[in-house]
Formats: C-alpha cells, sequence, structure tokens
C-alpha cells in the first residue's frame, strides 16, 4: 500500500482516500498514510472468505472466517 499510495501521489491527485474492510492494527507496518474509511477493526489473526483466501482456497465464501 505504501508504494501504491508513492505512486497516485506522484501523479498530483487533488485527493487521496484509502478505505479498507478489514483492519489489523498490530498488523500494521507503516504509518506513511491515514486509512479514511474502515469497515471492521479485527485482531491480527488469519481470514478467508468474502475474496479473501488461503493458496486459493475460501475465496469463494460469502462471509468472512478466522483460521484457527
Amino acid at each position: 500500500m505504501v508504494e501504491l499510495v508513492k505512486m497516485i501521489n506522484s501523479q498530483d491527485p487533488n485527493s487521496l482516500e484509502i478505505a479498507t474492510l478489514l483492519y489489523k492494527p498490530d498488523a500494521l507496518k507503516h504509518d506513511d498514510f491515514q486509512l479514511k474509511y474502515v469497515g471492521f477493526e479485527i485482531p491480527n489473526k488469519f481470514v478467508v472468505g468474502f475474496g479473501l483466501d488461503y493458496n486459493g482456497i475460501g475465496r469463494h465464501y460469502k462471509d468472512i472466517y478466522q483460521i484457527v
């Protein structure tokens, strides 16, 4: 995300806002950008479903599940 924000900002946009469905504060490694819109704050656990997968498995689930 840091590199993507740099690339977009190099094009001198009027504004740039970042949205995320899931936010894991404990996993955040950079403070170089601010999240404008956050759907859910979750613990730093591995999740699948709703487009998120593990080695191609779980992407098609309608809901989001934590791997234990």
